[in-house]
């Protein structure tokens, strides 16, 4: 696991260099691409989530292409379309932006419902259909979108079978004036807009370090750990349709990489509880009276969190 570990730290610490006071949100995000998840970003403009998402994509080494949502984006614009050839007679398949290792979908839900649901099936199923025709998306193949909360102008909310798609839901958070400082003076230092980050691995290295967290020991104690928080959330008063057993994969299979990125074989109950919050909060529906009152979804995972007995942490033997 030693492996994997050294490579998490190098891709941090190089994306580290362009994106400051980010550090737990890029950790749990790059521990969802291990996991082979997709990464949402949602907070306020301004807030380096493009930059985020554009530096991982380049220290994974992965191909990469950026997808710029707007309110007359058609689902053709992302999937592809068959384009009449004269020279040939018949027409030709013509693939759109998701055919590559990483798009970065910016601001996704500034385009329309029916576009966004062209994403369904690549995110799902690794391949999309057109007319009929199926066609295999690259390995690996992750979505990294961007987001700004729902109550700003022009954006539409995301249904919830495309919010299920994403692994987490990762808040920015303003920086700290220390942080907002260094962001000034590496502007300054670099004398250009534009930030060049090197990759550390490349597509089949990603392949590799995924393969490895696919080995990680779980304990039985922890699987069921990760069960019961997922129906905690079901059985909340305030939540009308709680977190589905895609929940509890997503935290089974984010506490392995976090485990792999901390050079350990083994997932710890802390592993699970620290990314309770990203998996959990955008898998539920609240009651009326709960939205109504402005009850926030990660306060309801961080109570279900509280009062769900924590396993104890057993290390893997042999």
């Amino acid at each position: 696991m030693t492996r994997i570990a050294q490579a998490s730290r190098a891709v941090l610490d190089r994306v580290g260099m362009a994106v400051v006071g980010m550090q737990e949100p890029l950790e749990i995000a790059l521990a969802a691409i291990l996991a082979g998840g997709h990464v949402l970003f949602e907070d306020v403009p301004g807030l380096g989530k493009t930059l985020a998402a554009r530096s991982l994509a380049r220290a994974l080494g992965l191909d990469f292409r950026r997808l710029q949502c707007t309110p007359d984006l058609l689902p053709g614009d992302v999937t592809g379309s068959f384009v009449y050839a004269p020279d040939a007679g018949t027409f030709e398949f013509r693939p759109g932006p998701l055919f590559t290792g990483l798009l970065l979908a910016d601001e996704i839900n500034r385009t329309t419902p029916k576009t966004q649901s062209a994403l369904l099936e690549a995110m799902a199923e690794r391949q999309v259909t057109v007319e009929g025709r199926t066609f295999p998306l690259a390995e690996p193949f992750h979505v990294v979108a961007t987001s700004n909360p729902i109550e700003y102008e022009g954006t539409y909310a995301l249904p919830e079978a495309q919010l299920d798609r994403f692994m987490v839901r990762l808040a920015v958070g303003y920086p700290t004036p220390d942080g907002e400082t260094e962001i000034l003076l590496g502007r300054i230092a670099r004398q250009r807009e534009s930030v060049d980050v090197q990759p550390v691995v490349d597509a089949a290295g990603l392949r590799a370090l995924q393969a490895e967290v696919e080995r990680i020991h779980v304990a039985r104690d922890i699987a069921r750990y990760c069960v019961d928080l997922a129906r905690g959330t079901r059985e909340d008063e305030d939540v009308a349709v709680g977190a589905s057993p895609r929940g509890s994969q997503a935290l089974l299979l984010l506490g392995r990489a976090l485990a792999a990125i901390d050079g350990r074989d083994f997932v710890r109950p802390d592993d699970v509880k620290r990314v309770a919050v990203p998996a959990l909060a955008h898998r539920l529906t609240l009651t009326t009276q709960a939205w109504a009152a402005g009850v926030a979804p990660a306060a309801i995972v961080e109570r279900v969190v509280a009062r769900v007995a924590v396993p104890p942490t057993v290390e893997r033997v042999g």
